[in-house]
């Protein structure tokens, strides 16, 4: 792969599995330094990453950091100043979702989601920001959903919290843009992970899925790595505000 991004360093959260273990590597790949947000550490899982990440010959941190916590993300920001030298890119990826009716949900599982899949996005970017000001340059990166354009059922406020994802991208990449900062969002349709594992744990289920998206499969973490390369590099100096939907025809 190219060394599109030789030299960079990005943030990753939600960094030990799946999507943003994905991206991670792919980051690292493309030649940058990659710091790696969780708030799971003791499973060993994201240290494991930052170790692939230091095979590919790159830089690597990892942080623990609850996104929710103003605190954790002040200081994964602060580290990877510290023990990388800048913050180029951040991808907004650590996400959560409970499944309920909205009238079933109770006060504090509306509140984690909404304090993780949106919250904090905002608290990430804010941090983030603030350091891509000074530098006169930067890249945020959202991992939405297209949850965020279409009901499912008893996801209602995870796709509240997409949905919000959305908008903040459009208005951070507006209120940034005279600092040579850009805002732009992937929304992928359901992807094979162990996040989504509980929407089709069944073959039944998963082959009722599948039937109907027009390329025939449930997407894998890799064939959403494309899209965030693709707006973390020059190829899309000119793209900023934008959701790039990676759904295998589904909306079509």
């Amino acid at each position: 792969m190219s060394s599109s991004l030789a030299g960079r360093v990005a943030i990753v959260t939600g960094g030990r599995r799946g999507i943003g273990r994905a991206i991670a590597l792919a980051l690292a790949e493309a030649g940058a330094g990659v710091a790696l947000g969780d708030r799971v550490v003791d499973d060993g899982e994201l240290e494991a990453v930052a170790a692939e990440v230091k095979k590919l010959g790159r830089r690597s941190l990892a942080v623990q950091a609850d996104i929710t916590r103003k605190a954790d993300v002040d200081n994964m920001v602060q580290k990877t100043l510290a023990e990388l030298g800048a913050v180029d890119i951040l991808v907004n990826n650590a996400a959560m979702n409970i499944r309920a009716p909205l009238l079933e949900l109770n006060e504090e599982g509306w509140d984690r989601v909404i304090d993780t899949d949106l919250k904090g996005y905002y608290l990430c970017s804010q941090a983030a920001g603030r350091v891509m000001v000074g530098q006169k340059r930067g890249n945020i990166i959202n991992i939405a959903s297209t949850a965020a354009m279409y009901t499912a059922p008893e996801m209602g406020a995870y796709c509240i919290a997409k949905a919000g994802v959305v908008m903040l991208t459009r208005i951070l990449a507006v209120e940034l843009a005279q600092y040579n900062i850009r805002v732009n969002a992937v929304a992928p349709s359901m992807v094979k992970t162990k996040f989504s594992q509980p929407l089709w744990s069944d073959t039944a289920t998963l082959k009722e899925i599948e039937a109907g998206i027009p390329l025939g499969r449930l997407a894998e973490p890799k064939d959403i790595v494309g899209s965030v390369l693709f707006l973390a590099s020059e190829a899309s100096a000119y793209i900023t505000g934008h959701t790039i939907v990676v759904d295998g025809g589904s909306g079509a």
